[in-house]
């Protein structure tokens, strides 16, 4: 099972882990940290250093309620850090958190790798089209609404056969337009409750089905600690317990804030795998 990222070809039957960097003040976990040239590219070269595969780049708060913002603000927040990445590390995978098309085709043409979609196509109806055109991977998300309307969109009447629908039309969709990578993201704490992401999580070998790889959003999440009584900043070890699980369920890509951690427990896992 490989991804081709710009000419380099990926193998995901080995799980890899994709960090974070958000370059947005609001985001849930760490807004506003990363704001200047220098905090960047010290963060981004950490999580390469401890075995990055991928690095997503966000600049749209995608957290419950998170406030609008402008196609023009989101690209000059993201482009200039695109082009400074892949001038200060010639080899790096750039992930592209957006959902709007024009902010994916500049983004690919600064440099990056592959477009990671909250909506599948929902929020930009040209977005899949410029996928195609792009030849490059799609992550494909579950959502319904928007971020700022997500949470009072929970009503379903059994969760996971509406998810695998949704995905299995857009994968049609995708494949009738030619784009040939695609990946899955069941999108925890989109569009569902604490129970909701528990029962997806619990039963999320279903995705295998679809036959394309899975990645597991599960870093820090309210699931998280809401569950434990906690913050964002107090759920590092509540990730790491999810992911192992994600991982035992068939998950191919680790998207997280804490990478050193991630790749100790893809270690691990592959290590009790081994024995069996």
């Amino acid at each position: 099972m490989t991804i081709n990222c710009k000419g380099t070809l990926i193998d995901l039957t080995r799980p890899k882990v994709m960090g974070i960097l958000n370059l947005t003040p609001n985001s849930f976990f760490d807004g506003g940290q990363f704001t200047d040239e220098n905090t960047i590219l010290n963060q981004v070269e950490k999580m390469l250093n401890e075995g990055a595969t991928f690095i997503d780049v966000g600049a749209y708060s995608s957290k419950p309620d998170a406030d609008y913002v402008s196609e023009e603000e989101e690209l000059r927040r993201l482009i200039p850090i695109v082009k400074l990445l892949v001038s200060e590390f010639p080899e790096i995978i750039l992930s592209i958190d957006t959902f709007r098309s024009p902010v994916a085709e500049k983004a690919i043409e600064a440099g990056a790798s592959i477009i990671n979609d909250i909506s599948a196509g929902n929020l930009d109806t040209e977005m899949m089209k410029t996928i195609a055109k792009l030849q490059v991977p799609y992550i494909m998300m579950h959502m319904k609404g928007t971020p700022k309307t997500m949470q009072s969109l929970t009503q379903y009447e059994d969760v996971l056969k509406e998810m695998m629908l949704y995905f299995a039309e857009k994968i049609n969709l995708a494949r009738s337009l030619g784009i040939n990578d695609l990946i899955v993201d069941p999108g925890y704490g989109f569009a569902k409750t604490t129970e909701q992401n528990f029962e997806v999580l619990h039963k999320s070998e279903l995705f295998k089905h679809l036959n394309v790889p899975i990645l597991a959003g599960l870093s820090r999440k309210s699931m998280i600690y809401k569950t434990l009584d906690c913050s964002s900043k107090q759920a590092l070890n509540g990730t790491t317990v999810l992911n192992t699980l994600a991982l035992t369920k068939g998950a191919n890509i680790l998207r997280v804030h804490d990478v050193k951690e991630a790749m100790e427990t893809i270690a691990l896992f592959e290590a009790f795998q081994e024995t069996n």
